[in-house]
């Protein structure tokens, strides 16, 4: 096991009005603390939804096939989920947050940049986070089997893109990435202005 430093994120300025879909949901639930009865919260593990703050909707799902309608969801959020999905699985995680936002609607995702392991690493990547929320803090941590494959965020960013949302922001800090994705409004027949 390789322990990396512990790594700081800060949710005191959360912006995300609407419906929201939090993709992996469980365990500390740190979307459902921010965005409380608003929040659908997804997990494939029963137990680890169960551990999570009341508040949100909690729903056994899996992100590669959700079974919510088109255009649900005013955001989509992934909080240091992607580095629990095996990397052939993003392109289905992506394009089902995209089917279930409203156009206009923006995918947030937080995650960390796993780099190819290095010699006496161990087999599992932990990285320790303290979480900065409106009303305090949480401290957690979050550890995965390395990948065969390095995860960087052009990797998301890239897929993204191939989906059709636009990179709207980019934040790195350290191991940890913040990624926000917008779904683009149609053009009206005319070619003139969003609707």
């Amino acid at each position: 096991m390789h322990r990396f430093e512990v790594q700081q994120i800060s949710l005191t300025g959360f912006d995300a009005e609407g419906r929201i879909l939090d993709i992996g949901g469980g365990g500390e639930g740190i979307i459902g603390i921010v965005g409380g009865d608003r929040v659908v919260s997804i997990d494939t593990n029963a137990e680890e939804l169960a551990e999570a703050a009341e508040g949100p909707l909690k729903l056994v799902m899996d992100g590669r096939d959700l079974t919510f309608l088109d255009e649900m969801f005013d955001v989509v959020t992934s909080f240091f989920t992607m580095m629990y999905v095996d990397r052939e699985d993003h392109e289905a995680v992506f394009f089902e947050a995209y089917r279930v936002l409203r156009p206009g609607g923006r995918f947030m995702v937080w995650d960390v940049e796993l780099p190819a392991r290095g010699e006496g690493m161990g087999d599992v990547a932990v990285f320790p986070l303290l979480v900065e929320l409106p009303d305090g803090q949480v401290e957690t941590g979050y550890g995965t089997l390395w990948p065969d494959e390095t995860l960087t965020t052009s990797h998301y960013a890239d897929l993204a893109t191939s989906i059709g949302f636009e990179v709207i922001g980019e934040e790195r800090n350290r191991r940890v990435f913040y990624l926000e994705l917008l779904k683009p409004r149609p053009w009206s027949r005319r070619g003139r202005s969003p609707l």
